[in-house]
């Protein structure tokens, strides 16, 4: 699994999580503290967003552990690469006239409920709180990373790859809470123009894995991604 692209796509992708999480991280309650409390509050926020990242890793990792054991590993790379190929072109085609996110608009609503009250309450735990629920926010580039967690095969990788993902969103989530909205709207528009681009290149690199090129690190012969299951009954009637 390709472990280091859960990095870069949090990396790239953070401008778009700034534009869907960036107003909650802007409304929490740090006017009135130092600036060594706001970075404690903020590093909370964080961690809880990445915990739960990790743990939507290790539950979907379990889900492509079983995949991967009944042998349709190559076939879900393929799949998952072509669903994250679609995400970013079905927008483009038709536009605002279907959206994804009037599905899960009542849900939304309520989780934004829970987040008006743990900004009044302004401690330790409500700051973590936040950040937990905010990882469980509809995202369509959290779907993706769950796509990477997914194909992993494992649930170590799984989580390990939800982490690293997570990791690369919290450079600019942090220092948009420390300072505001730093990065001119130019800026910001020209990371959003990559983003979409920077998600096809992935949905590729699982495509490719999946056809079992034999081309080393991007799309090795399947013999490498035998199922645990297959090798161990290979290894019994040797």
């Amino acid at each position: 699994m390709f472990l280091w692209t859960a990095f870069i796509l949090g990396l790239f992708g953070s401008l778009h999580c700034a534009g869907m999480c960036g107003p909650i991280a802007l409304a929490l309650p740090l006017n009135r503290i130092s600036w060594v409390n706001r970075a404690g509050g903020l590093l909370l926020y964080n961690i809880g967003r990445i915990f739960t990242y990790v743990l939507l890793g290790a539950f979907f990792g379990l889900l492509g552990k079983g995949i991967h054991l009944a042998g349709f590993q190559l076939w879900a790379s393929v799949i998952i690469g072509s669903v994250m190929i679609a995400l970013v072109l079905f927008p483009m085609i038709f536009g605002s006239r279907i959206s994804f996110s009037k599905l899960f608009s009542g849900y939304t609503n309520r989780l934004f409920g829970s987040f008006q009250r743990l900004f009044k309450a302004g401690t330790s735990f409500s700051f973590l709180t936040i950040g937990l629920l905010n990882g469980i926010l509809p995202c369509g580039l959290v779907y993706v990373g769950i796509a990477g967690a997914v194909n992993s095969g494992d649930v170590k990788n799984a989580m390990i790859f939800m982490a690293l993902f997570g990791l690369g969103t919290f450079p600019i989530m942090f220092a948009i809470s420390m300072i505001g909205n730093f990065l001119s709207i130019s800026v910001r528009n020209m990371f959003s123009k990559i983003t979409p681009y920077v998600v096809i290149l992935l949905g590729i690199l699982f495509i490719l894995r999946g056809l079992s090129l034999g081309i080393p690190y991007v799309s090795p012969k399947a013999e490498a991604l035998t199922p645990v299951v297959e090798k161990a009954h290979k290894c019994c009637h040797k």
